[in-house]
């Protein structure tokens, strides 16, 4: 089954942690003694025929190596490098921007010929832009050059403060810049990402912007008690939007307690995922809401994943351990990928 995973840090990991995705997984497993688990050929092995790539560079005042820049104009060439990357894929052929409903389309249609025949080599992966944290935005008359470059879903914030909002780990609400930006979202036709958003800036957010919304890669927060998950009524404010809550595959946020010391991943699987998707689908009465977001190799790799993920193309999994759940055929085709592809056609109406 054709799969979207809507939030992945590639452009990150192959800039600042100098990983060639076109490597194999295993092979940079060699190169790196590191427990990766995302490279594009187990994208493509995984039918991973779309997903949300991210652009990420913090300015928040706590400078850190390679995530966390001392000025916005840095964190700026950071992220417009990152864009630059996924451009470059493009232009070899190996992955197509999605900007737009005709070329989701037409995107979508191809690698559904080549999933009824599996003839030859399948199409180009699908790449839909995301900032996670936009501290690189200068302020809200810098987001349409953005947009004019691609940038199609936007998430205010990430762990800390930052310039527009609160993220996980404080209570700060939206700051000044962010509801002019917020405005300007709407009129652009960009989509809200509230992953990471503090509580406060999370219900500031949706009373200045009434455009269409998402968490890109969020758990429960009654099944893992921590603010960096959503509770039932912040879960409940995405679905009376018609959004959409992608699954992270962390374990400390699938498993409450859980450290990469102490009991390690073990107690952690694909199946602890379903329970958050069926959680967030008996809230909403049905199938629309739940998908996946997976965040893998997001800061993290096979040491804090799933322990029956090897590779991000075990997301196939998803198809038997939904049905053993119950869940039809149309409600695990509507959670791998139509209630992404749902969203993303609501926001770009012909």
């Amino acid at each position: 089954m054709l799969i979207i995973d809507a939030h992945l840090d590639l452009s990150w990991n192959a800039i600042q942690g100098n990983r060639d995705l076109l490597d194999s997984t295993y092979t940079i497993r060699a190169r790196e003694r590191k427990q990766n688990t995302v490279a594009l050929p187990e994208m493509r092995k995984g039918r991973i025929a779309l997903s949300v790539a991210t652009l990420f560079g913090r300015c928040t005042g706590q400078v850190t190596s390679h995530a966390d820049y001392g000025s916005t104009t840095q964190a700026y060439g950071v992220t417009q490098g990152q864009l630059a990357y996924y451009r470059a894929l493009e232009q070899e052929g190996h992955v197509r921007i999605i900007t737009d409903r005709s070329s989701l389309d037409s995107h979508w249609a191809a690698w559904e010929a080549w999933e009824a025949n599996e003839d030859g080599d399948p199409p180009p992966l699908g790449f839909v832009i995301s900032m996670e944290g936009v501290d690189s935005i200068f302020d809200a008359s810098h987001l349409e050059a953005w947009y004019q470059d691609g940038l199609r879903l936007l998430g205010l914030t990430h762990y800390g403060p930052g310039r527009y909002a609160g993220g996980t780990g404080v209570e700060d609400g939206l700051t000044d810049l962010a509801p002019p930006l917020l405005k300007e979202m709407e009129r652009l036709g960009i989509l809200l990402d509230l992953t990471h958003c503090s509580d406060r800036a999370f219900w500031e957010s949706l009373d200045h912007y009434s455009g269409l919304v998402l968490a890109s890669h969020n758990n429960c927060r009654v099944l893992v008690p921590h603010q960096r998950q959503f509770d039932d009524d912040q879960l409940r404010a995405i679905i009376e939007r018609d959004g959409v809550i992608g699954a992270s595959f962390d374990c400390w946020m699938l498993h409450p307690g859980w450290t990469v010391e102490k009991p390690g991943n073990r107690v952690v699987s694909l199946n602890t995922l379903v329970d958050h998707m069926d959680h967030i689908c008996q809230l909403a009465g049905n199938a629309r809401h739940a998908a996946i977001g997976s965040d893998l190799d997001g800061g993290f790799g096979g040491e804090q994943s799933p322990h029956d993920l090897d590779t991000i193309a075990d997301e196939q999994k998803f198809v038997d351990l939904l049905a053993d759940r119950g869940y039809s055929d149309d409600n695990v085709t509507a959670i791998l990928h139509g209630n992404w592809l749902r969203l993303l056609r609501q926001a770009w109406k012909k």
